[in-house]
């Protein structure tokens, strides 16, 4: 089995962009080199809108990922930052990625908001533009040598 963890973030700003960037760019750093992680991507999507995919080998290693390091240090500014943020996990038996319309999907269906200080009026009801999918930057695993 695999586990597949999908991230929607929009920004309320574009003057958090900047610090933005930085933070991705460190956690994209630290989930590569993490244990358990098989592959994912970083989708940009219009209005200052993000988008995740990662696919793990267990639900515990994302779990030991998301609350260490430098993904904890960037969501203590998600609150901030975003107007609306939002998280689906789901569980599959292949290692094929989903498309980003599934992943739309499965978010709308089945995905929660995250806490935001400043929700736009679709934050907790997940209302949102259907995603453009088409740029997204693909996260491969650092593999280790032995």
């Amino acid at each position: 089995m695999y586990f597949v963890s999908i991230t929607r973030l929009r920004l309320r700003s574009a003057l958090f962009l900047p610090r933005f960037v930085f933070h991705t760019l460190k956690s994209i750093r630290q989930v590569r080199l993490s244990n358990g992680f098989k592959k994912g991507a970083l989708l940009p999507d219009r209005r200052l809108t993000f988008w995740t995919m990662t696919m793990w080998d267990s639900q515990s290693n994302m779990r030991l990922y998301v609350s260490n390091g430098s993904h904890v240090e960037a969501m203590r500014h998600l609150m901030n930052w975003c107007d609306e943020a939002s998280v689906v996990h789901w569980e599959q038996i292949d290692d094929s990625m989903p498309s980003w319309r599934d992943a739309d999907l499965r978010m709308r269906r089945e995905g929660r908001p995250s806490k935001v200080t400043a929700p736009s009026h679709h934050h907790s009801i997940l209302s949102f533009d259907q995603v453009r999918p088409g740029r997204a930057m693909p996260i491969s695993p650092v593999r280790q040598s032995s």
